[in-house]
């Protein structure tokens, strides 16, 4: 019996030693401190919010952040549309060039100006614009009543402003100064002369007037507009420009019809 008890002690001291064994080696007494588990691999790892990686770095900072919309340039503004009335952009040209050359403000019988210069000096366009009437041919009678024989030779332009220029009593109209004709500031147009009814003095009359449609008005063509003031600029290199009187005298009057 004894025997039958000191064996059963002895195996219950067998399994409490083993029992405290077990335990010691799970706290892992005298060795190195337990690798955490997200270093060690496990599932839970996975788990664990990683740094992102360089490609995905740059995917991100690559892809394009909203900008606000550009404010609109100082220079993309439309820039204003030019007046017409602004005809001082024309270049203006005296039409008789040389010396000696003189004028008088006023004219006998109708708003215009007797330019005086030496008969072959030239006669200029005035300003660019387009040939709308010649004349080559001094049909002119003396006694005759005034009419459009009255010029002789003669060069009527309309200007890039929308001017009518008429010079007549010329001894030469340019070869290549026709109807329909381009020409330029300061182009030659012929030579002073004395046909019409230049009452034999060599000079030329010029006019300003609106561009009548009616072919052949030369009761307005002569002159409808004081040329004078216009003379004194171009002849001092300035750019006054008759556009603005144009458009008033055809408000006013219009085209009437010839006085014959």
């Amino acid at each position: 019996m004894q025997r039958g008890q000191n064996r059963i002690s002895s195996m219950a001291g067998v399994a409490m030693t083993l029992a405290v064994t077990l335990m010691a080696g799970g706290c892992a007494t005298g060795s190195e401190p337990a690798t955490p588990i997200w270093q060690a691999g496990s599932p839970a790892s996975s788990t664990i919010a990683a740094p992102p990686s360089p490609s995905a770095a740059a995917s991100k900072s690559a892809s394009p952040s909203p900008s606000p919309s550009p404010s609109p340039s100082k220079t993309a503004a439309p820039s204003p549309t030019p007046s017409k009335t602004k005809a001082a952009n024309y270049t203006y040209v005296f039409p008789v060039p040389g010396s000696p050359v003189s004028y008088h403000p006023t004219h006998a019988t109708n708003p215009a100006t007797d330019i005086f210069a030496n008969c072959g000096n030239p006669v200029l366009a005035v300003t660019s614009g387009t040939i709308v009437e010649i004349s080559r041919k001094d049909e002119f009678v003396k006694g005759r009543p005034d009419g459009p024989l009255n010029g002789g030779f003669f060069v009527s332009l309309v200007g890039d402003d929308g001017v009518r220029y008429y010079g007549s009593h010329m001894s030469v109209v340019d070869a290549g100064i026709e109807p329909g004709v381009r020409v330029r500031a300061g182009q030659r147009l012929g030579n002073v002369g004395k046909t019409g009814n230049a009452n034999n003095v060599c000079h030329l009359h010029f006019g300003i007037s609106p561009p009548c449609a009616e072919a052949g008005d030369w009761w307005i063509r002569r002159g409808a507009i004081w040329p004078a003031p216009y003379l004194d600029s171009w002849r001092e290199q300035g750019n006054k420009s008759p556009a603005a009187a144009s458009a008033e005298y055809m408000q006013a009057n219009g085209c009437p019809k010839a006085p014959y």
